[in-house]
């Protein structure tokens, strides 16, 4: 799986947000873009995705922007990227035949691989909340790959801190 460039920007948006969730108010899109150098017209596409997939809310006119619609503990990076993506997938392959026979050689067998994949991406990308990447960010959580653990099924700062 490739994440696009409109999920690392829905991502990068709504991190922003997190970080800033203090800050009293809205932040407008104007401040989102400046703060994660992204181009504000496209940012606003995205936004609106967010804002129909139920992970940000909106306020129009003077102090207007945009604010999480759930705590970032109840957001996931599935739910992100999903948002702006549709499912999580390896690939568009198909399913691979029920009974096991196949008209080309190997076919089922990679169709159930890379099923398997898409499933192993979207468990993971399920399990790493908007909490834990801004845990990262400020230095409270060791960063992906700083850990032992495997990556395949569960992120590898699940329950880790930095030193």
């Amino acid at each position: 799986m490739k994440v696009s460039t409109r999920g690392d920007y829905a991502s990068r948006a709504l991190l922003s947000l997190a970080l800033h969730a203090d800050s009293t108010g809205p932040t407008s899109v104007r401040d989102i873009a400046e703060r994660t150098a992204l181009p504000q017209p496209y940012l606003e596409q995205i936004l609106l995705a967010l804002k129909g997939a139920g992970l940000v809310r909106s306020k129009r006119g003077v102090g207007g922007g945009y604010v999480l619609a759930r705590p970032p503990d109840q957001i996931s990076l599935s739910d992100i990227v999903s948002a702006v993506d549709g499912p999580i997938v390896a690939g568009d392959f198909g399913e691979p035949h029920t009974d096991g026979a196949c008209d080309h050689e190997g076919q089922c067998v990679l169709l159930a691989v890379w099923a398997d994949v898409g499933e192993h991406m979207r468990r993971y990308l399920e399990a790493a909340t908007l909490a834990d990447i801004v845990r990262m960010a400020r230095g409270e959580a060791a960063w992906p790959g700083e850990t032992t653990s495997s990556p395949a099924i569960t992120p590898t700062w699940a329950g880790t801190t930095a030193d």
